[in-house]
């Protein structure tokens, strides 16, 4: 499905339990600096993400200070996070005079640890090449760096480089559990560009090589 960008007012974009993406648990926070943001999840451990600006995160008795260090965009630094297990109350406390934040969750039902991940600890991929239009770098929040501390959560950043360039390629889908073909991982997207008047193409597939839906793309 998409979603065109829309003011939520800090509600959730892709609530828990949404009858096309189950699995799947999506919101943007947008708080001033002073301004608190409480959240808890039953049944979806979640990851804090600032998209730009800093804030303090709280959970279980611990709080993990100045998260974030991004000021204008996505491109301005490296991205970190906080992992937030399930059905666990987190609050964020904005630091700097606005911030973004992102929080990415997967329905899961054991209650792991909270931990934070810094610039230091995350895991840097390449795909593709300039060539093809396929080049792109993945910064994975919770990656394989992570693996053994969370469930089912995968959080990335993907750049494409250059322009003009698939982000996705080859063309492939994941959402039916037919093995040995394919098994279902449901996927949430947000997407930003640099000008932010830019646009893209997202193309959703279908079995059997059957014509799917295409959609425009615009930022946030």
């Amino acid at each position: 499905m998409h979603i065109a960008p829309f003011n939520n007012n800090n509600n959730p974009i892709v609530d828990a339990n949404d009858s096309l993406v189950p699995l799947t648990y999506f919101n943007i926070v947008k708080l001033r600096e002073g301004e608190e943001f409480s959240y808890r999840v039953p049944g979806y451990e979640t990851c804090i993400v600032p998209a730009t600006g800093t804030i303090n995160v709280e959970a279980v008795g611990q709080t993990y200070e100045a998260v974030g260090n991004r000021k204008v965009d996505v491109w301005g630094g490296e991205p970190e996070g906080v992992y937030i297990p399930i059905g666990t109350e987190a609050k964020l406390n904005c630091l700097t005079k606005t911030t973004e934040v992102f929080i990415a969750g997967a329905k899961y039902d054991k209650l792991l640890e909270p931990f934070d991940v810094r610039v230091s600890e995350l895991d840097l991929v390449q795909y593709g090449s300039d060539d093809t239009k396929t080049h792109r770098k993945i910064k994975h929040i919770l990656g394989q760096k992570q693996a053994n501390k969370v469930g089912r959560l995968l959080v990335s950043e993907l750049f494409t480089v250059g322009q003009g360039g698939w982000s996705g390629f080859p063309s492939h889908k994941h959402d039916t559990n037919r093995l040995p073909e394919e098994t279902r991982h449901d996927e949430t997207y947000n997407f930003r560009f640099k000008p932010n008047y830019g646009s893209g193409l997202q193309m959703l597939q279908r079995e059997d090589n059957k014509s799917g839906d295409a959609y425009h793309i615009v930022n946030g």
